[in-house]
């Protein structure tokens, strides 16, 4: 019998692949772009437009933007998610990286990851009223700015620790031997080999603890007590009186042209700049 690859040679994907196939998913990929990113390109439209409420752009105007610089309503609310963004975002940082090194050298790390991850899938609902209930009774915390910040360090370590993963399972731990080989302490082989490796993962660990303070509403709105944060403020403003709504789309704005370029920071240390290394 006569080898058919002999004959034929080996099938590439590239010809074996169906063309129809190719277009249906790039087209859809295109769609879920478009899905994703229209919204907040006509968001920031509307933001300048001097009707937003009429839901189409036009007659452009930065009288919104006057309005709300104009205000300190919001100041309080804005102050108190950066800080609390910037406190849960540190502190997820140093436990995503304590625990994060430790779970490559585990036997059988897939049950401390499930315990991890599993907040993740928790509706945020049952999870605020879970650690308000806690957060008085057992820590003796008062509703506002503390229990807010346990709330959403609650919330974003597990985001964290996934990302810490992604460099430190890649990690050669014989340079650490290599390192204790040498003479170096435990603390000399951290600084002066992993923390320079684990860096990207670190800082995008903090980052994403950050952002993800920085937008939480649900849980907020079981912990906060009198306190507000500023996506609670939008969210009161939003659905107590119609007239604020223009100012909370260039409030919305504001913040979106922040985050963005933190989140692109973020990938780029986790994927650009680890795959240099």
């Amino acid at each position: 019998m006569t080898d058919m690859t002999a004959t034929t040679g080996p099938v590439s994907l590239e010809t074996s692949y169906n063309p129809n196939w190719k277009r249906l998913g790039k087209w859809m990929g295109i769609a879920m772009l478009a899905l994703i990113y229209f919204p907040l390109l006509w968001l920031v439209l509307l933001s300048i437009s001097s009707d937003p409420l009429s839901g189409i752009p036009g007659a452009f105007s930065l009288r919104h933007y006057q309005a709300l610089f104009a205000s300190s309503d919001w100041h309080m609310p804005f102050v108190a998610s950066i800080v609390i963004g910037l406190i849960v975002g540190l502190v997820s940082a140093v436990t995503a990286t304590v625990i994060g090194r430790e779970v490559p050298r585990m036997a059988s790390p897939g049950p401390m990851l499930l315990v991890f991850v599993l907040p993740l899938f928790v509706p945020g609902m049952s999870m605020g009223a879970a650690l308000f209930i806690f957060s008085q009774s057992v820590l003796g915390l008062d509703l506002g700015f503390w229990s807010i910040a346990v709330g959403h360090y609650v919330w974003a370590l597990p985001f964290a620790l996934l990302i810490v993963l992604v460099v430190t399972l890649r990690f050669d731990h014989t340079l650490i031997e290599a390192g204790r080989d040498l003479g170096a302490s435990d603390w000399r082989v951290f600084k002066d080999i992993e923390f320079p490796i684990l860096m990207p993962g670190i800082v995008s660990a903090g980052l994403f603890g950050f952002l993800m303070s920085f937008n939480e509403v649900m849980r907020t709105i079981f912990l906060r007590g009198t306190s507000e944060t500023m996506p609670v403020w939008n969210w009161v403003q939003a659905a107590a009186q119609q007239s604020q709504v223009p100012i909370i789309f260039a409030l919305s704005s504001l913040v979106l042209l922040v985050t963005l370029p933190l989140l692109s920071a973020m990938f780029w240390l986790l994927f650009v700049r680890l795959n240099r290394t």
